[in-house]
């Protein structure tokens, strides 16, 4: 009886879900695992699982990278323009990978090959500014600014309502929606009770307000609240 050994390629996939498919297949002498996104810096990777008999190349990942062209002496693009584009044109957020942005004003995008010409085709604005795309080999793609910004705020709890509160400046009343509706995620998965308890390193968006990680708990005030330093990026 011949066995048939079958190649998988997924689409791309956050870090956390990375990590559970590195937990569930790192022990098996059966299956080799290999992830890429198209650069060294990526963080969304399309993840391919073979024999271990077989190489995987770059180009096996079937990726795409855009180079983006738009008026960039007259508007700026910030990486929320950029994704609420793409996202607008119905995709699923799995069927696209890094939204590459520089200093320089430079962006790029990169895609599963497969949605590439419907990108090409129907992505022609992001915001106010039109845009063309062009396909360029990916091995140009940029190194992504860092636009974290450092900010320390005090809370007292490590709650989560409590600790979205005080970093975007809104009371716990106004920050609960956010987190029934499923708007705000906890190291890429979502959470949906206002009493989750959050420590250091954890990774936090809220859609429509960027993402942040708690850096480092820097003791307790007098009125016993944790005084906490966090990074914000829109």
């Amino acid at each position: 009886m011949k066995i048939k050994h079958l190649v998988r390629l997924t689409d791309f996939l956050d870090p956390r879900q990375q990590e559970i498919a590195r937990t569930i297949i790192g022990n098996d002498d059966e299956v080799s695992l290999s992830y890429s996104g198209g650069s060294p810096y990526a963080e969304r990777c399309r993840l391919r699982l073979t024999p271990p008999y077989l190489e995987t190349n770059l180009e096996d990942f079937q990726l795409t990278l855009f180079l983006i062209q738009y008026p960039s002496k007259f508007v700026t693009i910030q990486h929320r323009d950029l994704l609420g584009a793409v996202m607008n044109m119905g995709l699923k957020r799995e069927k696209f990978g890094d939204l590459l942005l520089d200093d320089n004003g430079t962006a790029q995008m990169i895609v599963n090959q497969e949605i590439a010409d419907y990108v090409e085709m129907n992505l022609q604005s992001v915001g106010k500014a039109p845009v063309k795309l062009n396909r360029i080999p990916i091995s140009e793609h940029i190194i992504p600014k860092d636009s974290w910004t450092e900010e320390t705020t005090t809370a007292s709890s490590m709650r989560l309502d409590t600790i979205l509160a005080q970093m975007y400046k809104l009371s716990r009343a106004k920050v609960a929606p956010y987190i029934e509706k499923g708007l705000v995620k906890v190291n890429w998965k979502t959470i949906d009770r206002p009493d989750y308890v959050l420590e250091v390193g954890d990774y936090i968006s809220v859609r429509g307000f960027g993402r942040a990680r708690i850096q480092a708990i820097e003791g307790m005030t007098k009125k016993e609240k944790y005084r906490l330093r966090f990074g914000r990026k829109q």
